[in-house]
């Protein structure tokens, strides 16, 4: 991504990403909403410093914040019995809901540990660093969530990139 002119662009281009990450992290549209702007609030202060490259720097102020505010809301979490309906007319959206509802009753370490790996794409090394904790932290708890998954949601399909290239 090429450096951005300024805060405000660099907001108006990444938001909707940092969005979706936040709430992978959270499991809750307002919590996502709220931990970005906390995040933004932070980054403006230090943005001279990291307009260079701020994803990296952002998206690491995204997880030490949600770490932050579990920590601080231990036991606060309510778990829903009935998932919020859905826009219709996708398909796989059974899925989805199934796949969402699984991430939420996993650790908020695993959740966060599965939104880098898999959906930001992070090298295992790139998650540690980023959730201050050793490599084997990060293999360790992906490896138990992948297995919670696959216990959560059994009509899922759970599998990760060398276990697909393992089976072909």
């Amino acid at each position: 991504m090429s450096a951005p002119e300024s805060f405000e662009e660099y907001v108006a281009a990444r938001y909707a990403a940092l969005t979706r990450t936040a709430y992978l992290l959270t499991g809750h549209h307002q919590d996502a909403e709220d931990l970005v702007q906390s995040v933004l609030m932070k980054a403006v202060p230090v943005w001279r410093r990291i307009e260079r490259d701020p994803e990296p720097y952002v998206r690491r102020m995204l997880v030490n914040e949600n770490i932050s505010r579990w920590r601080k809301h231990r036991g606060r979490e309510h778990i829903v019995a009935v998932v919020p309906d859905a826009a219709g007319g996708d398909e796989g959206v059974d899925d989805r809901l199934d796949l969402l509802e699984a991430l939420r009753r996993l650790s908020p370490r695993q959740r966060t540990v599965l939104v880098l790996r898999y959906f930001e794409d992070l090298t295992e090394a790139q998650a540690a660093d980023l959730m201050g904790t050793a490599i084997g932290t990060v293999k360790s708890q992906a490896r138990d969530a992948l297995a919670r998954l696959r216990v959560l949601a059994p009509g899922l399909d759970i599998r990760v990139r060398s276990e697909v290239s393992a089976d072909t």
